[in-house]
């Protein structure tokens, strides 16, 4: 097997809740050796929901899965030139820093780079000036929940996956990458700072749905479960579930048609109203007439039965899970990525590999190691300090041992 690209990088990652710890997490399924630094007895995150049975948390457990874990006091002098001396040893592989740490106990580049000068650092922050912001104010900010929801409601609505820490965590992950490459071919270091904020807005500009309100003098409508721009919503069957059914190109659309039957209808339908469904914008204009003509086709078959009906006609669709279903969903994968494992402190558990398949690369998932396990053994190896400099430094409180 091919050993995972990222092998014998070092990273030490100082962060909390999801944008930073889930570019450590990304880097760490790669390969890379990923050491999380959090405060005795866990930051701030440490203890989030959801909880295992056993008090555990699942969101601290899932999102550091790979990593090897030190706890130092670095708001402490002394924890402070620990984590210092640490994040900035030589060699090539090592030099990258990765945080959200606020306020005075933050590692700044300068101060990095003035005793490694090609040090990189990423640091994760709300607003590009400083100002905080989590996954949720920002998301409140962009304008999505104007657009997300029934078309009958006057209010916000909120969704509930933090897509902006996701997405700033790969941008975080990205941003290493290029800065050891730059590190590579130039000796330079890098200091890069990246925002929740600038991310989302970058995210929706790209989609172009800035450019189209500004063009339109108006937010775009809310549209419930229909797909903007295409046709594609939902539909009940028979036994009660539901179904997401998408026709985005002509191919779709025809499978769609020729599956129902409903080919003839959407044929006087087009000759009556003057239009071409095969053009993707005309099946949007008449949305709901379409949907209307379909749902008779659906409601009168159960999931079981649609299932090959549509597979075989290679209609573009998926029936609503439930996450307990779409967990076993994605355990029936032939390679999946989500896996059992026994993991300690919380017992059998669900977590996930890397979702990136490289050729002859074996993706194995990984345990997440107790707060603070590694202490001990990575000061040691990486500093030199004796067992009696870590007693000395454990009874002052400075790092924390977990036996």
């Amino acid at each position: 097997m091919s050993a995972q690209p990222l092998v014998g990088l070092e990273v030490v990652e100082c962060s909390t809740f999801v944008a930073g710890p889930s570019c450590g997490m990304t880097l760490a399924q790669l390969g890379a050796d990923v050491v999380r630094v959090d405060l005795p007895g866990g930051g701030s995150d440490f203890g989030r929901w959801p909880l295992s049975a056993t008090g555990e948390s699942l969101y601290w457990t899932n999102l550091n899965k790979g990593k090897r874990s030190v706890a130092i006091d670095y708001r402490t002098p002394a924890g402070r030139e620990l984590l210092t001396a640490f994040t900035t040893r030589t060699g090539d592989h090592r030099g990258v820093y990765v945080d959200n740490v606020v306020g005075r106990h933050r590692l700044r580049h300068d101060d990095l780079a003035a005793l490694r000068s090609d040090m990189i650092t990423v640091h994760v922050e709300g607003f590009a000036d400083g100002r905080p912001a989590v996954d949720y104010t920002v998301n409140a900010s962009i304008g999505i929940a104007t657009m997300t929801g029934p078309d009958f409601l006057d209010t916000p609505v909120n969704h509930v996956l933090p897509a902006w820490d996701l997405l700033t965590g790969m941008h975080a992950a990205v941003g290493v990458l290029a800065s050891l490459e730059r590190r590579r071919t130039t000796g330079e270091g890098s200091a890069i700072n990246v925002a929740l904020y600038d991310v989302a807005v970058s995210a929706v500009g790209a989609l172009g749905w800035f450019a189209e309100a500004e063009e339109a003098g108006a937010d775009r409508p809310r549209h419930g479960n229909h797909v903007f721009g295409s046709f594609g919503t939902d539909f009940a069957t028979s036994d009660g579930s539901r179904i997401m059914v998408v026709a985005l190109t002509e191919g779709q659309w025809d499978a769609l048609c020729d599956v129902t039957g409903t080919r003839d209808v959407f044929a006087a339908l087009e000759k009556a109203l003057d239009l071409d469904l095969r053009q993707e914008s005309a099946r949007y204009e008449v949305r709901e007439t379409i949907a209307s003509i379909l749902r008779p086709w659906f409601i009168a078959r159960d999931l079981t039965a649609l299932r090959p009906l549509l597979d075989q006609a290679r209609v573009l669709w998926a029936p609503y899970l439930s996450v307990v279903e779409a967990a076993a969903s994605a355990r029936a994968s032939s390679d999946p990525v989500l896996h059992d494992v026994d993991q300690p402190g919380v017992g059998p558990m669900p977590t996930t590999v890397s979702p990136l398949r490289w050729a002859q690369t074996e993706r194995k998932p990984a345990l997440t190691p107790r707060l603070g396990a590694d202490t001990g053994p990575v000061l040691a190896e990486s500093l030199g300090l004796t067992d009696a400099d870590l007693g000395r430094l454990a009874a002052d409180g400075v790092i924390a041992l977990t036996s």
